[in-house]
């Protein structure tokens, strides 16, 4: 299956209306915990850019897909670690 042109845009950019409604309405008090709880899609993004690589017969589209996944790598060791310190936040300073 192959998305071409208009429609992988219309498609980007319905995915960003979307994500953009959804994630203002959350309460800031509720970001750490969802941030924690959605980190595995990190993780299905990076599987989603291998596959993308794999697919890429240029050399073009090789380091297209090499960035990707290696955006994709860091978006999620960023998250975790992100979520790791925000975490840290709410320990009390007797168990540190």
């Amino acid at each position: 299956m192959v998305i071409e042109g208009f429609t992988a845009l219309y498609i980007f950019m319905l995915a960003a209306v979307a994500g953009y409604e959804v994630i203002s309405k959350v309460p800031v008090i509720l970001h750490t915990p969802l941030m924690s709880g959605s980190n595995f899609v990190h993780g299905i993004v990076v599987v989603g850019a291998i596959i993308a690589l794999a697919g890429a017969h240029t050399l073009a589209e090789q380091i297209i897909g090499f960035v990707g996944v290696f955006m994709a790598a860091g978006n999620a060791a960023g998250g975790y670690v992100a979520t790791d310190r925000m975490l840290e936040m709410f320990k009390s300073k007797d168990s540190k």
